[in-house]
């Protein structure tokens, strides 16, 4: 059999092909384009090729795949994959090597394609999450403004910051240094609201996300964050795995002394993928403030009124996420919809 391997990169990538003796059959630089990489592969019959997880790897993948050979997308943190490399100054070349050698030999561990599907509802969820930062950043810079000048902007939601800036009595310079900011906020703040719009369609379409967004305080956006993660749940044996693919980790009695490993310790930020660090806390927090109190410890936390202390609030939400979050049946999060999937075989995920 013949293995290759690609050491992939922006402009150009190194190619190599072995034989099953390991003996190097062609090496060569070509362009990252579709038709160099495939022209690349040309004359060598069907070839099993090994390509490192990154931006560029899933349209090389497909497009090699169209042309008849087989692709592994490999984890790049898979210390074994380099087994055969030497302690030598790190080139493209015997990076490429190493690959090769690691595809002939198992060397590697294979990623989880996420499927079409997915892929493009992931990419509409980032570029939505990247314009909530764009806002974001844009609100805060207005707010500083206006502070420098002794002004202050009412606390007001997000769509309704352009509305009470126009209301607020500011002199003309400052109103002429905010203007372009303020076009650029009513312009952001319509798109959020489109792709509010569409992707609430695009969830009522979708089973999966209609179930996920029976639990308290989880709508539209991060249920399909959620599902887009998930992908296919088959890939993962117990809802404990999603739960530390999402960043809800246990805390670590070690030598060193007991530290939590991630960001659920102490943050409101999770550890895990984009988009998915405050889907926890999130629905944690609102499932605590509009649907019901937990019993026990956790409402010491609270005042009379049911609200958490500045400086509870993060470590309470985190705490109650891994409750709420994945990892047990009983607590009225997404783990209740996760959880049983997982043991019935995923068959309500497919």
């Amino acid at each position: 059999m013949t293995y290759g391997a690609i050491d992939l990169h922006t402009r150009y990538s190194q190619i190599r092909i072995i034989d099953g003796d390991g003996r190097v059959v062609r090496e060569q630089k070509v362009r990252t384009t579709a038709e160099q990489l495939i022209a690349a592969w040309a004359g060598y019959g069907p070839l099993r090729i090994l390509v490192e997880s990154s931006t560029e790897s899933e349209w090389v993948a497909q497009a090699l795949e169209a042309a008849g050979h087989t692709v592994i997308v490999a984890d790049p943190n898979y210390a074994p994959m380099y087994g055969e490399v030497r302690r030598k100054v790190k080139t493209d070349r015997r990076d490429a090597a190493a690959l090769a050698e690691a595809n002939r030999r198992g060397w590697y561990r294979a990623v989880h394609r996420v499927s079409t599907p997915q892929r493009a509802r992931r990419q509409v969820l980032r570029s939505r999450r990247h314009l909530v930062q764009l806002r974001s950043g844009t609100i805060s810079l207005i707010r500083t403004l206006l502070r420098q000048d002794g002004y202050r902007l009412p606390r007001c939601s997000a769509p309704a910051v352009a509305d009470r800036l126009a209301a607020l009595a500011v002199p003309s310079a400052l109103r002429a240094t905010l203007a372009p900011l303020t076009r650029v906020l009513r312009q952001v703040s319509e798109e959020i609201a489109t792709l509010d719009r569409t992707l609430a369609v695009v969830a009522t379409t979708d089973p999966i996300v209609r179930r996920l967004m029976t639990a308290p305080g989880i709508g539209p956006i991060v249920a399909l964050t959620f599902r887009a993660f998930v992908d296919e749940v088959s890939r993962f044996r117990s809802a404990g795995q999603v739960s530390a693919a999402l960043g809800l980790v246990p805390r670590e009695d070690s030598s060193s002394g007991p530290h939590h490993e991630g960001g659920a310790a102490g943050a409101p930020q999770l550890a895990g993928p984009g988009g998915l660090g405050v889907l926890a806390p999130r629905e944690s927090e609102r499932h605590l403030t509009r649907v019901d109190r937990t019993p026990g410890r956790a409402t010491r936390s609270t005042d009379r009124r049911g609200r958490l202390g500045a400086s509870a609030q993060p470590h309470f939400v985190c705490a109650l996420a891994r409750r709420n979050g994945v990892q047990r049946r009983d607590a009225g999060g997404l783990g209740r919809r996760v959880v049983p999937a997982t043991r019935r075989g995923a068959s309500a995920f497919r």
